[in-house]
């Protein structure tokens, strides 16, 4: 296995009050030469459809996680404020940022989705801080739209990596962001989710692919036998 990257994941997932003890035992453990990642599982949801998530594109993907995630823990010039909610909440409505803190509310229960929810809030902390380049170097001079589906790509990338390498758990908001990027949905999905926040895009593009719409939704309805968020 990659360790260090192995024991950041477990390390994320052990309750807030771990001994010190514990940590530092599995810290010594992460000194081990790297061998690669577990092999990544393919995933299947209750309706039966699946990912494959290829080893090559899980080591990639490991990469910059593991950079982000540990300057998300250990950078002193920012602060991700990770906040423990009791409701379903999409990542991109309740992010708030104040100088150089980000606070970003997810459902705790879904302990395994918090850290999609910082690296989000980290993407856009960076923006405001002028240090995207250090992270999405993709994004820079992008705004709107397009650097919100640049971000939620990366998100669903990251996503995709927790579940098929380390088996975190389902968590359906993110699942259905992860299933929709698989598929080639990505764009459907955002516009359909959020129509009111990019009416001028999702009308374009209704003019410039006519009919994907309900392509889209079949697609949505046969995945996860309800319908698509903005539309349910």
């Amino acid at each position: 296995m990659k360790l260090n990257s192995v024991i950041l994941m477990m390390i994320r997932r052990l309750p807030v009050r771990t001994p010190l003890l514990v940590l530092f035992s599995l810290w010594g453990v992460a000194c081990a030469p790297p061998s690669g990642l577990p092999a990544p599982r393919s995933l299947i949801n209750s309706a039966g459809a699946r990912i494959s998530a290829d080893p090559g594109r899980m080591e990639q993907i490991d990469e910059w996680v593991q950079k982000q995630s540990l300057d998300i823990q250990n950078d002193p010039s920012f602060f991700i404020r990770a906040l423990p909610s009791g409701d379903d909440i999409y990542l991109w409505d309740a992010l708030t940022i104040h100088a150089d803190t980000a606070e970003v509310p997810y459902h705790g229960t879904a302990a395994d989705a918090r850290l999609a929810y910082e690296l989000y809030g980290h993407f856009y902390l960076m923006r405001e801080m002028d240090r995207l380049d250090e992270y999405l170097p993709e994004g820079i001079g992008l705004e709107g739209f397009d650097l919100e589906m640049v971000i939620l790509k990366r998100i669903a990338d990251s996503w995709l990596y927790g579940r098929a390498v380390f088996d975190m758990s389902p968590y359906h908001l993110l699942d259905e962001l992860m299933f929709a990027n698989e598929a080639g949905w990505l764009k459907a999905y955002v516009l359909t989710a959020r129509a009111s926040e990019f009416p001028d895009e999702r009308r374009a593009w209704l003019d410039e692919a006519p009919g994907e719409s309900e392509e889209y939704r079949a697609w949505f309805l046969k995945t996860f036998e309800l319908e698509p968020p903005g539309l349910r």
